[in-house]
């Protein structure tokens, strides 16, 4: 897949399910923000249910193709009509012969973002979507955003904050730049996080919470003059990651944090931390790699 656009597109993998057309409106929206091409891809090599009792051994493979071309059909309508009072904006459609992981990592090739719902029709109501979202938030070549089915999502949190979690690695370091950009595109405000916990205390707390301040502090330094106008609230605690992420989120439109953290500070362990809040979050959750 490759684009003639100046800006990267926004890449959706769809199925036809009530949580894909959740992701698709979402990553209209932010292809909008972000003045990119939205990408619509169906992953034609795992074949979704259509429906109780539905024998894919009788399903002619043409026929097959054509409903998925039915459905990426309606998918670009949806995301029309999600967008529609942008008129510039470019969608282009992609029916693709390969199951998902590898149909959407290749595409995570040209993309600025990558864009999947927490669950889908068929097989992926079946669990199938959890290894892909895992899959992909660990090997795509760019950022990820799983966005939850619609009645977890609640539209009275387009308001809400950008949470941000912080631990000074560099999927941290990327998760924070991604943050500002979002909060700065959505008018919303930052809310970066920083936990660290009593298990991997090695100092008394006071020096602990003076540590983890400044941590934060570098971590943050110069957005403030990036984004002069944009509202930042930074939060250090001892506490489990996770757990402290999903309630500073719980009023929040985004959550950005990294696929893996530095681990030593805080016991931000990235890979179990992003994992958890993937899961268990109630809004959309980016997921960032480190920097080539």
């Amino acid at each position: 897949m490759s684009t003639n656009s100046i800006n990267p597109p926004v890449v959706v993998g769809i199925d036809g399910s009530g949580a894909a057309d959740e992701a698709l409106r979402w990553a209209a929206a932010d292809a909008v923000h972000h003045d990119a091409p939205l990408h619509i891809v169906y992953a034609a090599g795992a074949r979704a249910d259509f429906g109780p009792g539905v024998d894919f051994r009788r399903i002619d493979h043409d026929e097959y193709l054509a409903a998925c071309g039915t459905t990426l059909a309606a998918a670009r309508r949806f995301a029309t009509a999600a967008a529609e009072a942008v008129d510039e904006l470019v969608i282009e459609t992609f029916l693709v012969e390969a199951p998902p992981i590898p149909a959407l990592l290749d595409c995570s090739k040209d993309a600025r973002l990558l864009v999947v719902g927490t669950r889908g029709a068929g097989a992926f109501r079946r669990g199938l979507l959890g290894s892909v979202s895992t899959a992909l938030a660990r090997h795509a070549h760019c950022p990820v955003a799983i966005v939850p089915e619609p009645e977890r999502y609640s539209a009275r949190r387009v308001r809400g904050p950008v949470v941000v979690g912080v631990d000074g690695s560099p999927c941290s370091t990327r998760a924070v730049e991604i943050a500002f950009d979002e909060a700065f595109r959505r008018n919303a405000p930052v809310r970066a996080v920083l936990t660290w916990s009593e298990f991997h205390r090695y100092l008394p707390h006071a020096e602990m919470q003076t540590e983890a301040t400044a941590l934060l502090s570098e971590a943050l330094a110069g957005y403030a003059d990036r984004y002069p106008d944009l509202a930042v609230e930074r939060i250090v605690a001892e506490g489990q990651p996770a757990e402290r992420l999903l309630e500073e989120g719980e009023q929040a439109q985004l959550i950005v944090v990294g696929s893996h953290g530095r681990g030593g500070f805080a016991g931000m362990t990235l890979g179990s931390v992003s994992q958890a809040v993937l899961h268990a979050a109630d809004c959309p959750v980016i997921i960032t790699r480190p920097p080539n």
